[in-house]
């Protein structure tokens, strides 16, 4: 698994290292039950400190794109692609949403208010 982060992006790093994950699991360089690195390589190999890392990779367990196993390490979870690509989705739909002036309360009510 190839991942990268973007020096121009003002995002915090945990934020980049969960993006670049996500990346990788909707481009099918890892998929469901696939073991990712340890926190320690992957932070040599993006160059950022292991806390770093693993503060994504625990945002991303809590978003259930992936599980934390004694013994096995931290895998991709069942559903993770899709569930990546909806919850980057929904995240640039918040974006645009404040952009526009709309809380997300008010995104609930419209997506409620949905057929």
């Amino acid at each position: 698994m190839l991942l990268r982060l973007n020096t121009a992006d003002s995002r915090p790093l945990h934020e980049q290292v969960a993006g670049a994950i996500r990346r990788a699991i909707a481009d099918g360089e890892c998929g469901p039950g696939d073991r990712l690195p340890s926190a320690r390589e992957l932070s040599l190999a993006l160059g950022v400190n292991a806390n770093t890392v693993l503060r994504g990779l625990r945002g991303l367990r809590d978003e259930g794109v992936l599980e934390f196993r004694r013994g096995r390490g931290v895998t991709v979870a069942a559903g993770a692609g899709r569930r990546s690509v909806v919850l980057d989705r929904a995240r640039e739909l918040v974006r645009d949403a404040a952009h526009l002036g709309y809380s997300r309360a008010d995104l609930i009510e419209m997506i409620r208010g949905l057929p």
